[in-house]
């Protein structure tokens, strides 16, 4: 299509929009302001919004970084959002002193007491709550023993089953692997 092709349907657009909303009380200034606003690419030649050019390559690069903030996984990926609320701080596994066993009630539709340790972190003195797996396993942990702990296995480091705000779970007592005890293939040794 030819430029002149162009003008020619535009100013013809123009003139029935212009007659259209000077019947509505619309000054014919403004009409020609509203149909300038609403089909602006056709006067300006399409108008982009991203640099075009061979030395625009920093510029679209600083702008693809840009939007990259308004996705929330990349924001929270970012500024270690997930990192700095972990009380393990990004580990596997963690040293810790229990302060009480406690019984954590199961979810519906199941019902028991599971039972569950509260421990203090040694790396930095947070509390959690902290499963206690094996049959009779609660046996064999005593208030202030040092355990070490890890994940629990649920989805993205959650919880995990009927077992509300328990993340984590024990592996060793005493430097002895818990399952060892429940077994009854170790003693626990004494401190």
């Amino acid at each position: 299509m030819r430029l002149i092709d162009i003008f020619n349907s535009f100013f013809s657009n123009l003139f029935t929009f212009i007659s259209i909303y000077h019947a509505d009380c619309l000054s014919p200034k403004l009409a020609i302001c509203f149909y300038i606003y609403k089909n602006g690419n056709l006067l300006v030649g399409l108008g982009k919004k991203s640099p075009k050019g061979e030395f625009a390559a920093r510029k679209l690069k600083l702008k693809r970084k840009h939007f990259l903030w308004s996705d929330k996984y990349y924001k929270r990926r970012m500024l270690q959002l997930d990192k700095k609320a972990d009380p393990l701080e990004g580990a596997p596994q963690a040293r810790g002193i229990v302060l009480e066993k406690v019984g954590v009630e199961s979810k519906q539709p199941n019902s028991a007491v599971r039972k569950c340790v509260r421990v203090q972190l040694v790396k930095n003195g947070k509390q959690i709550t902290c499963f206690l797996p094996g049959d009779g396993a609660l046996n064999y942990v005593d208030e202030h023993d040092e355990v070490m702990i890890e994940g629990i296995g649920g989805s993205m480091g959650r919880t995990m089953g009927d077992l509300p705000g328990v993340r984590w779970k024990v592996f060793k007592v005493n430097g002895v692997s818990l399952k060892e005890l429940v077994l009854g293939r170790k003693e626990k040794p004494r401190r």
